[in-house]
């Protein structure tokens, strides 16, 4: 399906039954009604590199309007903390930290008969392995330094990913010195604890079931929790803020800080930001503008992170708290791509590199430092490159008994004394334990979404088919809104152009484009079956290609077409419907997942885009003479397939829909971490939906279809999904149209064969719901 046919084939020859026959001169050049198409490159390309630009303008459009409209207000202490409040819970939800912690967390010391649990001994501390309890069957573990004499503050420290807390403090070797910040403020009388954050190595990420990929620890939990509404960035923040609650529990304190560096850089700032217990951050290697966000990992994609939040939004945030920022190089991770796969492991994982600029970093600091500043209550803002004791000691900071203070702002250290090495693998285990509890944790909510989404519904109304489309227009509105996301701009004059590029006996065929938003085009292939009467209005079917895929896969009789497609548009066309094979924008690999990456900060997706593309054409196409604009049906494989799951419940202007190799039960095709059909083990990382599975899965998404007519296409031997998720889902189809007493306007039909069109319980669906016999 990812066969692109020459671009002279398409203007001078029609493939018809294998038989290459010239154009003809018997239809106008141009379609009637519309100007003359001057493309001299495939649509495809052109159609992808405009979506591309308009989703880049709408990020640096993004930034303005954030700082224009951000709604705190800074006049007084009162004012600032009742319009920051709301704006703190909405974080919550974006990074997924929805979930109740575990109350009054206590830490669980990690000891052996052979291993007591304090590891290492320095000047007036001792340091622990402990663990503590975060959500239902969700830990932390790491260590906790605790001082000799009374705390000056308690901190959760937080490493880079590929940092271990046993490095971190100078445990076991992979820091310099003076990077084993920990130590420094150990020796100066604080309670510190270093959770384990969930690390970029490979060796997890994967189902013994299945196969094992190269996708980084912290990509393999986002994958699997990005479609329940959870981010592997909510889960440590969880952590985090679980961590400090467990500190006040051995002994509260005045000061309460966060410190993180690389990716604990960026959980301090969410932490920090989301909860104002801790009134000192301190954020080394992280902070930067985050309009770039699309080309970092992809475990740093936040939906809709940047219609309200960027770094510097999240500092506003803090106008209470004391806000530190370290900018050396030598904080910033070391991260060019995902790891190269080890041997027998799958490349699967997403692109994606972490390179900030100092320089961008002050600028954006700078700003933050004037907003900050507008609070008359506010502590200072400090921007610097090294870390420094001074940065968070305080009016009531008393030093301990011995402890020199330049020595520690100098960062010189005393000898630690090791009583116990960690081994690898110790180390290697724990990381495993936390990817395990993660991995579980995520998938119970998989299990259970089904009765979130259950609650969800059931206010609609099922009493008759149009008290149902009344009550669920909120729901459609949810769904439009919360996962695929809406572009709120008019469309465009469609400005129609055309050309003729086919002709045979049974029909003449127009390359198509239209105008949807300033650099957004739509197109496709527009196929009239000759000898239309005039006067006569026909029914019109929207072939839709899959992935890889062109408008001319689902007319061309070339085997590498023919395989999958069945020429379905220009069979259908042989018999009299009127066909227009639109193209989608899901092709040209890396360049069309990276739409994706650009759209989701702003609450869009691939199909933001593909809805207005189809509204603006089915609006079109319902203008011509020889096309009745009610009897405009959609017909889609594969990708395609989700067009038609996606597309219709939106575009009104369709009449029905057809689902062919794509329906299943797809929450569990997204999620799930063990069944070889699940896109957790693929490289397909665009198609991850932001909170999916709490909101609709395909029955919901049918339900929006309803009271149109529906149908699936399902081969036995599909290998997108086994047969029992398709009939379970759509068993809730079935369901529901029954009920409304429409149960003749939904089947299924199961054939023996693969993923591809089958046409003929289809054609007969056609026919019957299009009331057209064909010719």
């Amino acid at each position: 399906m990812n066969r692109r046919l020459p671009a002279l084939l398409l203007t001078l020859f029609v493939v018809t039954n294998l038989v290459v026959t010239p154009l003809r001169a018997e239809s106008p050049d141009v379609h009637p009604g519309t100007k003359k198409l001057e493309l001299d490159r495939p649509l495809d390309e052109v159609m992808v590199e405009g979506i591309d630009r308009f989703a880049m303008q709408a990020l640096e459009d993004a930034r303005i309007e954030r700082e224009a409209n951000w709604p705190v207000d800074y006049s007084s202490l009162e004012a600032f903390k009742k319009t920051v409040a709301p704006l703190r819970e909405e974080l919550k939800q974006l990074i997924g930290v929805v979930d109740e912690r575990v109350a009054n967390p206590k830490f669980e010391l990690i000891a052996s008969l052979e291993t007591p649990s304090v590891i290492a001994k320095g000047k007036g501390f001792q340091v622990h392995r402990v663990r503590w309890p975060v959500l239902e069957g969700v830990t932390g573990e790491g260590l906790l330094i605790l001082p000799d004499g009374e705390a000056q503050g308690n901190i959760v420290m937080l490493p880079d990913a590929d940092v271990t807390p046993e490095q971190f403090c100078g445990i076991v070797a992979g820091l310099p010195e003076e990077r084993q910040v920990p130590r420094i403020l150990a020796e100066g009388g604080y309670r510190i604890l270093i959770p384990t954050l969930i690390s970029r190595e490979q060796t997890y990420s994967g189902h013994p079931d299945v196969f094992f990929t190269n996708q980084p620890h912290r990509e393999w939990i986002y994958r699997q929790a990005f479609n329940l509404g959870r981010h592997i960035i909510g889960y440590e923040v969880q952590k985090v803020l679980s961590g400090i609650e467990a500190l006040d529990q051995v002994g509260q304190t005045e000061q309460r800080i966060v410190y993180g560096t690389g990716e604990g850089g960026l959980l301090a700032l969410y932490a920090g930001a989301i909860d104002a217990r801790f009134n000192q951050v301190v954020c080394a290697g992280y902070f930067d503008n985050r309009d770039d966000i699309w080309q970092e990992p992809i475990y740093r994609n936040v939906w809709g992170l940047l219609t309200r939040f960027s770094d510097m939004q999240l500092v506003w945030m803090m106008a209470l708290q004391r806000v530190i920022i370290l900018s050396h190089p030598d904080y910033i991770p070391d991260v060019d791509g995902p790891p190269e796969p080890a041997p027998g492991r799958h490349a699967t994982a997403a692109p994606g590199q972490i390179d900030i600029s100092v320089e961008e970093s002050m600028h954006e600091s700078m700003i933050g430092e004037l907003v900050h500043s507008q609070m008359p209550e506010s502590d200072h803002f400090i921007f610097w490159e090294e870390f420094s004791i001074s940065f968070i000691t305080h009016d009531s900071y008393q030093p301990p008994q011995g402890v020199d203070v330049d020595a520690l702002i100098e960062g010189r250290l005393s000898d630690l004394e090791i009583l116990h090495t960690p081994t690898a693998a110790e180390i290697d285990d724990r990381q495993r334990r936390q990817v395990q509890e993660l991995t579980d944790f995520t998938q119970n909510l998989l299990d259970e979404c089904h009765k979130v989404r259950d609650e969800l519904w059931s206010s609609a109304d099922r009493s008759s088919p149009a008290a149902w489309t009344e009550s669920t227009a909120g729901l459609k509105d949810k769904l439009e809104t919360g996962f695929i996301g809406r572009i709120d701009l008019p469309l465009l004059d469609p400005n129609v152009r055309t050309r003729k590029i086919m002709e045979n006996d049974d029909f003449t065929g127009y390359e198509v484009m239209l105008d949807v938003f300033p650099e957004v085009i739509a197109g496709g292939i527009l196929l009239v079956p000759k000898g239309i009467p005039d006067g006569e209005e026909r029914p019109l079917v929207v072939c839709q290609h899959g992935l890889e895929g062109l408008a001319m896969d689902c007319i061309s009789y070339e085997e590498e077409s023919y395989k999958y497609y069945k020429a379905f548009a220009a069979e259908l066309a042989k018999q009299g419907f009127v066909t227009y094979s639109p193209q989608n924008p899901y092709r040209g690999g890396d360049k069309f997942r990276v739409l994706q990456r650009k759209s989701n900060p702003l609450a869009r997706s691939l199909y933001s885009y593909i809805i207005p593309q189809h509204r603006q054409t089915v609006r079109w196409l319902g203008t011509l003479p020889y096309v009745d604009a009610n009897r405009i049906a959609f017909y889609g494989l594969s990708y395609g397939g989700k067009t038609a799951m996606r597309v219709p419940p939106f575009v009104e202007e369709y009449c029905l829909s057809i689902c062919s190799g794509d329906f299943d039960e797809w929450i569990v095709k997204i999620a799930c971490n063990s069944e070889r059909y699940c896109y957790v083990f693929h490289g397909e990382y665009e198609i991850f939906e932001w909170n999916m599975g709490n909101l609709g899965n395909y029955a919901e998404l049918a339900s929006l279809i309803f009271p149109r007519p529906f149908m699936v296409e399902r081969g036995h031997r599909d290998g997108v999904a086994p047969d029992r998720w398709v009939a379970a889902e759509y068993a809730k189809v079935r369901q529901h149209y029954d009920e409304m007493n429409l149960g003749d306007k939904t089947t299924i039909e199961y054939f023996n064969g693969p993923h591809q069109i089958h046409l003929v319980g289809t054609v007969e669906f056609l026919k019957e719901h299009l009331e057209f016999e064909g010719e």
